[in-house]
């Protein structure tokens, strides 16, 4: 069962231990950063920095000339990934025996929403959300789809991973957050994640209904939870609060939305690309839920895309839609976090890799090397060596 572990440019550089520890894991490929949003990153073992802050979302290389003259462009890094950082640990990496493959963040940065607050979704109450560009606009389409060619077909690179290719919404773990003082659970999830900008307000008119009654409904929907009300969850739950007909055609407008953007980034990643170039999705099986994985529709992202790489911290249950699809050769990678500090469980790994092979996938993505402790290391070693 093959695996990979996801790296940042910034654990490799300036470590020259760094690839053969990563290697010596029993990993045969690392998933490594080459687009990615702002974060604050442990390094426990680099020999010049344990704290990394990278600022905002950035590139971490040198983006070329087709950026030239465009508003909406990728944002270089600052220090903490300079000059062609992913090239180089691409490389160091590479001599260690590691296949690499890139992982490229697309609709998640704050500072373009900052900058550019037109591109953020907007909710039902006139909230801007900066971290989340709006996937139904023209002109942020046309950046995410440039975007993750450039980001996804680096020299040396033989696949990639595309995160957050589809809708963001109010989930975001930002700087002191304090956006848990009521539990939206599902149905709440998706009601505030309900973009009525422009484009999605026009959007929505097509399909028979007023923006500003929609948002007038929202709103009354919701407010219920603000109460205190428990959120049923489940697409049943939004349906109740929103009504059955409003609720279908609001997901007819973002499902159709989010597929057609899939289909344009990864065509332009093929174009862009090698013959033999791995396209993989960061993805949930419910087509309504939002974020760094966003929701697809499992038989036509797997014909679209090589695969899929699926979130497992809470257990791995969103494989099977996935592997019920039977795509032959199709990736279907349990994405495992082994970091004990952020809630993983390196030391059952073994035992959690089986389960998701029974579930249906094919390989298991190891989240994150980088970030684990020498004895969470110690135990993926363990627990690969044992599958």
């Amino acid at each position: 069962m093959k695996a990979s572990t996801f790296v940042y440019p910034w654990d490799v550089n300036g470590d020259p231990e760094a690839p053969a520890r990563i290697a010596a894991l029993g990993v045969p490929q690392v998933t490594l950063a080459a687009a990615y949003h702002s974060t604050r990153a442990l390094t426990p073992r680099h020999p010049r920095h344990r704290i990394v802050t990278a600022e905002h979302a950035a590139v971490l290389y040198p983006a070329d000339e087709r950026w030239d003259g465009r508003t909406l462009r990728p944002y270089p890094a600052g220090d903490w990934a300079p000059g062609d950082a992913w090239g180089e640990a691409a490389a160091a990496l590479a001599g260690a025996g590691l296949e690499v493959h890139t992982w490229v963040v697309l609709a998640h940065n704050s500072r373009l929403g900052a900058e550019h607050p037109d591109t953020s979704v907007v909710n039902a109450y006139g909230d801007r959300y900066p971290w989340a560009p709006c996937i139904a606009q023209p002109a942020t389409r046309a950046y995410l789809v440039d975007l993750a060619a450039e980001a996804a077909v680096r020299p040396g690179a033989v696949g990639t991973e595309l995160e957050s290719l589809g809708w963001y919404g109010l989930q975001h773990l930002h700087a002191h957050d304090k956006t848990g003082g009521v539990g939206l659970g599902d149905a709440g999830q998706y009601l505030m994640a309900l973009c009525f900008c422009p484009a999605c307000r026009e959007g929505y008119g097509a399909q028979g209904l007023d923006a500003d009654e929609l948002a007038a409904a929202v709103r009354t929907a919701l407010e219920p939870l603000w109460q205190g009300a428990p959120d049923e969850g489940s697409w049943a739950g939004v349906e109740k609060l929103l009504g059955e007909g409003t609720a279908a055609a609001t997901r007819a407008w973002r499902d159709a939305t989010a597929r057609s953007l899939q289909e344009a980034a990864v065509a332009a990643v093929r174009s862009a690309a090698p013959e033999g170039f791995q396209v993989l999705l960061h993805a949930d099986p419910v087509t309504h839920h939002v974020g760094a994985n966003p929701g697809v529709d499992p038989a036509h992202v797997l014909s679209v895309a090589d695969g899929v790489v699926v979130p497992c911290a809470g257990g791995p249950g969103l494989l099977t839609p996935f592997a019920e699809q039977d795509r032959e050769g199709a990736v279907i990678a349990a994405n495992l976090t082994v970091v004990s500090g952020m809630g993983g469980s390196p030391g059952t790994l073994a035992a959690d890799a089986a389960r998701a092979r029974e579930l249906g996938a094919t390989e298991i993505r190891l989240y994150h090397a980088g970030l684990a402790s020498d004895g969470d290391l110690e135990a993926v070693r363990k627990g690969l060596s044992a599958l």
